[in-house]
Parts: structure tokens; C-alpha cells; sequence
């Protein structure tokens, strides 16, 4: 059996500006392999027709390689090192975040849909898909544009105003309320483990936040007044929501959009609706210092490298071992919260933390373990 690469896929990027776009249930990438049969006799003098994913239409030799060609083999745990690197990048990038001084989180977001629009701008001319997309879909493109943005922005500023691995933790609830989600609008199945992962999440989320009434007056190990800490843990939570939702109109939507002009519409309508933002709040300032602007640009490229090394790795690797290694976003904030801001994480956060890697861990692999039940289903 000769084989050939498989045809081109689509990605999104993830909700909150962190999440990946990509629906955490895809399995196949653009780079999944596919059978491609070897070549016949031809019949009634016409040249026999191959239509594998990767050439449809092309007739062989062309469409794949010849028989005996010695195919080359796949580095090996490439897809996951393509995700802690990625991990590493959105991590650096929160944590420049956090050393901002005097920038609201709504201007940042706005230079970050400013260099996600310069990077999907070529793509959109290459591909020629057009900038608003089929008829009958923008209406979904809209939403996923504004909740995209919404989140990425509430996610920004749940990162200055708290501790930044409690908000990183926080966003990992995201495959939970996806799958609730996905149960209320598209019917997806929900059993009872999807139940028990939510409680594991919720109960996370509480040991993050630490509400007065059920751990009292005295909390430790916030940053500034506890106001400020409940005001970036309801912002974290509804990031997390925002981001779901994407995740559940990007499956509504399926292959029959790009996943580039998925991108633009999340940068036009995000970058469109901070600066109206910025002008109602009165928030819009140039950093006086050097080095805040220096640091404006990081975020930018470190958030624009990060969705790029997601997208790569969801194109080699199937997305449960992804969705597990992307827990390394957890490793790395807490790392860099500890080195770079000397804040050590109190006992209830690593609680909350192992709370939710379990339950996103879980959901995970149990949505892995269904998309590979049914692949060998469909072999036999």
C-alpha cells in the first residue's frame, strides 16, 4: 500500500487570546495520512484517476509516491514539543503582561488583534476566500469574532489584577463547559463522567477564588485587596465561558469556513471593538516607559508564535495528547509567577490547580478514547 499526505485541513485558534483556537475534539490534521491504492491498469485506453486526499483528480505517478520510494519517516513527539513550545510562548507572554504598568488590559488586547490581522492578511489574499465569507455563515463568524475577543480581553485582565497561574488555572475549565455546552446547543452526548469533571472543575475554581463565606475573612496569598482578586476570578470565568462558545460555533460552523478568515473575523471585530472601548472608558495611552512598548510587541509576537506551534502541533499530533500537554501552560505559570513576580502560590491554589488538570486531563482522554473508538468502528 503506498501511502500520501492527507489534503489541507483547518485550525482555529483558541478562545481568550491563550486559547488555542482549535476545536479540542479534532482528531486529524492536515498532515494525517491517508491510504492512497496502487496504481491499475488502465481502462478503455483512459489513464485511471487517483483521488487521494493529498491530489484528487491528479493521475498517478503523480499523486503520491511510486511504489518502493522510501517514504520519510516522522520526527518522532514533534506535535507535543510543538505544544510545550507553544505553552512556554503564551506563558512569557502573560507574563510581560503582568509587568505592564499603566496600560489597560483592553489596549493591549487591541495590538494583539493588530498583529493577528498582519499575520492573516497574506493568508486571506493567497487563498483568495474573500473577507467576509459564505453567506450563510458570517452570522456565526460575527459571534465567534466578538466572544473570541471578548475573551481574550477578559483574560488579559483577569492577569493583571490576580495572581497569574490562579488565572491560568482558571481558563483550563474551558473543555468542561465546552462539552456542557456542546450538550445544550449541538446535543452532543453528556454522561456522567462529564458531570463528575465539571464538579472537579467547579470545586477548583472555588479553591482559587476562595469566596469569604466559606474560608472566612482572612485570605492569603492574593494579590492587592480581595475585591480586586473576586473581580479577575468572575473575569476568568467568563473568558472561559466566551471561549467554550467559540469552540461550540466553530463546530457548528465545520470545515465550510477557513480557518484563516475564523482569525480575521476574531482580530476586525476584537481590534474594532477595543478601540471603542478604549475611546467610552478614556483608557487609550502610549506607555511612557521604553520598555512597556518594548513589551506591547512581545506580547504580540509571543502570542502570535504561541497560536502558531498550537496550530503545527494539531496538524501532526491528534488533539488528546495535545489537549493533556497543554497542562504545561499550568507548569509554566507557576514557575514564572514564582521566579519573576516572588509570589509563591498558596496550598488552596495548588489544590484548585490539580482540581482542574484532572477534570480538563479527563475530558481530555475521554473524548480521545471515543474519536479513536469510532475511527476503528469505521475501519471494520
Amino acid at each position: 500500500m503506498v501511502l500520501c499526505q492527507g489534503g489541507e485541513g483547518d485550525a482555529a485558534p483558541a478562545a481568550g487570546g491563550q486559547e488555542p483556537e482549535v476545536p479540542a475534539d479534532r482528531e486529524d490534521g492536515p498532515s494525517a495520512v491517508q491510504p492512497c491504492p496502487a496504481p491499475g491498469v488502465e481502462a478503455a485506453g483512459a489513464e485511471e484517476r487517483r483521488a487521494c486526499g493529498c491530489c484528487s483528480g491528479m493521475s498517478w505517478p503523480f499523486c503520491c509516491e511510486a511504489p518502493g520510494a522510501k517514504k520519510k519517516a516522522a520526527c518522532p513527539g514533534l506535535g507535543l514539543f510543538y505544544t510545550i513550545l507553544s505553552a512556554f510562548l503564551f506563558s512569557v507572554a502573560s507574563l510581560f503582561l503582568k509587568k505592564i504598568e499603566d496600560v489597560h488590559s483592553v489596549e493591549v488586547s487591541a495590538f494583539r488583534c493588530v498583529f493577528q490581522m498582519a499575520f492573516v492578511l497574506p493568508g486571506l489574499i493567497y487563498y483568495k476566500t474573500g473577507f467576509l465569507g459564505p453567506k450563510g455563515k458570517r452570522i456565526f463568524l460575527f459571534f465567534r469574532g466578538f466572544l473570541g475577543s471578548t475573551a481574550m480581553v477578559l483574560l488579559y485582565y483577569a492577569y493583571q489584577v490576580m495572581p497569574l497561574a490562579d488565572a491560568t488555572v482558571i481558563t483550563f475549565t474551558s473543555p468542561v463547559f465546552t462539552s456542557l455546552l456542546a450538550w445544550i446547543f449541538l446535543k452532543e452526548k453528556y454522561s456522567l463522567w462529564d458531570v463528575l469533571f465539571t464538579l472537579f472543575a467547579v470545586t477548583g475554581v472555588i479553591l482559587i477564588a476562595r469566596p469569604p463565606f466559606l474560608f472566612g475573612s482572612r485570605v492569603t496569598g492574593i494579590e492587592g485587596g480581595y475585591s480586586d482578586h473576586l473581580k479577575g476570578t468572575i473575569a476568568a470565568i467568563a473568558s472561559t465561558l466566551s471561549a467554550a462558545s467559540t469552540i461550540v460555533i466553530l463546530r457548528k460552523v465545520g470545515k465550510s469556513v477557513h480557518y484563516f478568515l475564523s482569525i480575521w473575523y476574531y482580530a476586525v471585530i476584537g481590534l474594532i471593538g477595543c478601540v471603542i472601548a478604549l475611546f467610552v472608558l478614556n483608557e487609550w495611552r502610549l506607555p511612557h516607559c521604553g520598555r512597556d512598548r518594548v513589551f506591547l510587541i512581545l506580547i504580540g509576537l509571543l502570542g502570535l508564535g504561541g497560536q502558531i506551534f498550537l496550530t503545527k502541533a494539531l496538524q501532526i499530533e491528534k488533539a488528546g495528547p495535545v489537549s493533556i500537554m497543554k497542562t504545561m501552560d499550568v507548569v509554566f505559570a507557576f514557575i514564572l509567577q514564582v521566579l519573576f513576580l516572588n509570589h509563591i502560590p498558596t496550598w488552596w491554589t495548588v489544590g484548585g490547580a490539580l482540581c482542574v488538570v484532572a477534570s480538563s486531563s479527563g475530558t481530555a482522554i475521554r473524548k480521545w478514547r471515543h474519536s479513536v473508538k469510532k475511527a476503528k468502528q469505521r475501519e471494520i
